[in-house]
């Protein structure tokens, strides 16, 4: 570990010493102790744009304009400036080196919507091996559609959903994906998990697991869909059958979903896997013939209707083969707080078909794995680097202390572990890669500032990060919103926070809920 706090000393020490095996990355990430955003800009002159995030290895930082119909790409830029004097770190900033340009160079702007869609200002998902950013674009939701053609009742429509895959380097449009009359949650990219070149989309008003891949060449490719069939062959094979005739297909073809028969009684593809799986595994809990039919009578019949009434809320992909899919009741899907409704996980395997777990939201058996092994829910792509860096309770010993020491405070255990297991599973690319956000170097009141992508309720008090080694100085404070604070206590305030993955640079933006403009403020290194 470093004796010193200055650059130069700790630059000399890397020179004579060498870190143990493994550990040089996070050895040289040591070096933002030092090199921190310390110095602020308040309210910079920039455009009235939607400010959405950095790409994940710092190359571009996305925006989109306040009608939600053009998408506006910048690519960062350190300031440059001359000074005459003599003592130029106590002289203030030049006028022109105060604005948004002098930090960012915008590349282009591309229009993403068409006259009755809107862009989706929280979904940005980015293949960094390839450059690509995978955007979308929706029309208003219809609350009260009618459920037709096997849809789900009870979840609201949308009359026309499109991805849009568009290359970074210059905004073009490689491919798009069409779907009609359904409804897939966009916001934060719940609906839309995306794993190397594989994505995940979820249909919630068909039930449907949509699994496309992205090629090289920036085409999406179906690769197989999951719902009512489970295997590729599944629809041919029923269907050369005549009384299989009418059976619902699983695919969208033209982007309009085929029709369900609506007499059809069977279920889905894949809910016949899990009640087989919960059939089965109760089956071998008892070997007596006489106990095995009251527990199957107790556990499975008795709960059957619960079991086919289950409906899938939300997906993840765990690793190339396997998929998370958190299931619940209807009434989950359109209430924002699902932590009321009882829960249960699955794990899938894409290859086999097959169901090999199965846990309620209370399983101590789950939080047990969720606790030791976070970062493997979080499946991050085998080529970021930055994004396997960051800090979780399974990889940082100050955040698994904070966990059970949250746990401690918790008056039920049941109630702990159902609050923790309903962030899974968790949102693609839903956590920013900044070294200021590592745990291990860093402080912060989790409250005010995370590493999550999330708006925040606004203070006046700037939030202060605070190093972890002795003798646990000040580093850095990044203050949302005008230098003097507010001037209109009454007015609700949020913020969101923007932080580079590499470099000592941040966007604070403060917006309130009357489409004022923001209020962006610039923290950077000087």
């Amino acid at each position: 570990m470093f004796r010193s706090n200055n650059v130069t000393s700790r630059i000399f020490e890397r020179q004579i010493c060498t870190p143990a095996p493994g550990t040089s990355v996070h050895y040289a990430r040591r070096f933002y102790e030092n090199i921190v955003p310390s110095y602020t800009l308040y309210d910079v002159e920039c455009p009235d744009h939607s400010f959405c995030k950095f790409t994940d290895d710092g190359q571009y930082l996305i925006s989109f304009s306040r009608t939600h119909q053009e998408l506006i790409v910048y690519r960062p830029k350190w300031l440059s400036f001359t000074c005459e004097k003599e003592d130029c770190d106590s002289h203030d900033l030049p006028s022109k080196a105060k604005r948004f340009d002098s930090f960012f160079t915008q590349l282009y702007c591309v229009s993403l919507a068409s006259s009755n869609e809107l862009i989706c200002k929280d979904f940005f998902l980015y293949v960094e091996n390839n450059q690509f950013g995978l955007f979308a674009t929706a029309t208003a939701q219809i609350h009260d559609a009618p459920a037709i053609g096997g849809a789900i009742q009870g979840v609201p429509s949308i009359e026309k959903i499109t991805l849009h895959l568009l290359r970074m380097e210059d905004g073009v449009i490689l491919d798009v994906k069409v779907f009609h009359n359904d409804f897939i949650n966009l916001a934060h990219s719940l609906g839309v998990f995306l794993y190397d070149d594989l994505l995940a989309i979820l249909s919630l008003r068909y039930q449907i697991i949509h699994i496309l891949q992205i090629r090289d060449s920036g085409n999406l490719v179906n690769v197989r869909a999951i719902g009512a069939f489970c295997r590729e062959d599944d629809e041919l094979f029923l269907n050369a059958n005549t009384q299989w005739q009418q059976f619902p297909v699983n695919h969208v073809e033209n982007g309009q979903h085929q029709q369900f028969n609506p007499d059809n009684l069977f279920l889905s593809g894949i809910k016949q896997r899990l009640l087989s799986f919960i059939f089965r595994n109760l089956w071998n809990e008892e070997t007596d013939r006489s106990m095995r039919v009251h527990c199957l009578k107790k556990k499975f019949y008795f709960h059957f209707q619960h079991y086919v009434d289950l409906i899938i809320w939300k997906v993840q992909f765990v690793d190339r083969h396997h998929i998370l899919i958190k299931l619940g009741s209807v009434d989950g899907v359109v209430s924002r707080n699902t932590d009321q409704h009882p829960a249960f996980f699955a794990v899938y395997n894409i290859e086999t078909t097959e169901i090999i777990a199965f846990h309620q939201n209370s399983a101590e058996e789950l939080y047990f794995l969720f606790e030791q092994f976070c970062d493997h829910f979080h499946a991050t792509s085998r080529n970021s680097l930055y994004m396997n860096l960051i800090s979780s309770h399974s990889n940082n010993i100050h955040a698994l202390e904070q966990l059970r020491c949250n746990k401690n405070k918790g008056t039920s255990s049941s109630q702990f572990v159902k609050k923790m297991l309903a962030s899974l599973p968790f949102s693609s690319q839903s956590q920013s890669p900044s070294p200021y956000f590592d745990q291990s170097l860093f402080r912060y009141d989790e409250k005010l500032i995370s590493a999550t992508h999330r708006h925040r309720q606004s203070t006046d008090h700037p939030i202060k990060f605070i190093s972890r080694r002795p003798p646990y100085y000040l580093k850095f404070k990044i203050k949302p919103g005008p230098e003097a604070g507010s001037t209109d206590s009454r007015t609700k305030r949020i913020s969101s926070f923007l932080f580079h993955p590499t470099l000592p640079l941040a966007l604070s933006i403060q917006q309130t809920l009357f489409m004022q403009p923001s209020v962006v403020n610039i923290h950077f290194r000087r």
